[in-house]
């Protein structure tokens, strides 16, 4: 039987690891080459706290809100994830009847729902600066018998309010405070205090970052496909731009890798229709790749690495960094002529799978390449863009009510 055991106690680790595991329900976004630590390197700098899995902004105040309204009941350690279970299941439901549920998680799965909503923005609650407890969720749920044991011991004005700092608190003090009968009427329109609350929140926790410019400074915008396209992108400022400029390049060029895998797998289960599509996606991606070639004679690749190595401390390993750069000067500084049928190139992408998968390599297990979906890893990075506009856009609505 087939199992996952937590080998670090790193809740960041955790998060990322379970975010992966939702991916593979996205067969065009898996990680397949190993270079999601890049892609996550770029995507936290550019849109600090947040993941490809989260859906809507009032995500952040809602978990908040179900943990506060359980902690003023005092709800013990022992009874608490149940009890927060229950109350995020029924948000399901109030989310599911409202005007907008579009994004509301667990609208399918409902009482079977694995992974809920506090777990998917529990980093992010931290990295916005929404919740104070350091540690992980279960770490914070273990904490509360204790926690109420120092609210006891605190000193309280007359409204109830700790007015010493002797008890910690678990939240942000200026958490803007639950509607009247939440989670009833609950929905994903937020009000201008709530929106002016999670903008300042990131001025505050990430200044100097896409994210904030984007909440803060820019103006409401129809959807666009990469976050290099965006109408504003002249005024992102010199580090957003230099950041971005990378993420691009890198973006646009180890697409061909991703091309290119998912042609040799169609090639070796003789799907001709699949065949087809890939070889008319490489010969885009080579004809994208020549027009932009000016722009990528100019990519500073040591810069590249200077930007992503601290940015991802220790993440970055060097088998990964051999086969980005061997890729990168193939695609860059080679003749992408006949690319599609390069033997170095096939050796590479080969290797490299090898390398990640062991036995479990498509490229030359029979049985992992009959479970293959037709696409693996297809899709351009985007650094969490899709998710990002909708929580940016949710954010602005919020500014203008």
């Amino acid at each position: 039987m087939s199992s996952f055991a937590w080998l670090s106690y790193s809740e960041s680790e955790r998060r990322k690891a379970l975010d992966v595991i939702s991916l593979f329900r996205e067969r065009d976004t898996r990680d397949e080459l190993g270079i999601g630590v890049i892609r996550d390197a770029f995507a936290d700098l550019l849109f600090p706290g947040t993941s490809t899995i989260q859906t809507r902004a009032r995500y952040f105040l809602f978990v908040p809100w179900v943990y506060q309204r359980l902690e003023k009941k005092r709800v013990r350690s022992a009874e608490i994830a149940e009890r927060a279970r229950r109350e995020e299941l029924a948000l399901i439901e109030h989310l599911a009847e409202s005007d907008d549920p579009d994004g509301t998680i667990g609208i399918e799965a409902r009482q079977t729902l694995k992974r809920l909503p506090s777990n998917v923005y529990w980093q992010g609650l931290e990295r916005w600066g929404l919740r104070v407890y350091p540690g992980s969720q279960d770490q914070y749920h273990r904490s509360l018998d204790g926690f109420y044991a120092r609210l006891g011991r605190a000193l309280h004005d007359d409204d109830g309010e700790v007015v010493d700092d002797h008890a910690r608190r678990n939240w942000h003090g200026g958490l803007p405070p639950s509607p009247d009968g939440f989670p009833d009427r609950a929905s994903f329109r937020l009000t201008r205090a709530e929106a002016e609350y999670l903008r300042d929140r990131l001025f505050a926790t990430a200044s100097r970052t896409l994210l904030t410019f984007l909440v803060g400074e820019a103006k409401p915008c129809d959807p666009v496909q990469f976050p290099w396209t965006h109408p504003q992108q002249d005024a992102f400022g010199p580090t957003i731009r230099e950041q971005l400029f990378h993420a691009r390049c890198f973006s646009e060029v180890l697409h061909g890798a991703a091309l290119l895998y998912n042609l040799m797998l169609a090639r070796l289960r003789k799907a001709k229709d699949l065949i087809s599509d890939y070889e008319e996606g490489v010969e885009g991606w080579v004809k994208d790749v020549r027009e932009a070639h000016a722009r990528l004679g100019k990519w500073d690749r040591d810069r590249f690495w200077d930007i992503v190595l601290p940015a991802a401390p220790g993440a970055v390993q060097i088998p990964t960094r051999r086969f980005v750069d061997e890729w990168l000067a193939l695609a860059i500084d080679g003749d992408l002529q006949g690319i599609d049928s390069n033997r170095k190139a096939a050796h590479l992408i080969k290797a490299r799978e090898r390398t990640l998968k062991r036995g479990q390599a498509r490229l030359e297990n029979p049985r992992a390449l009959e479970l293959w979906g037709g696409a693996a890893g297809a899709l351009q990075l985007d650094y969490r863009w899709r998710t990002l506009q909708t929580i940016v856009a949710d954010i602005q609505h919020g500014l203008g009510a």
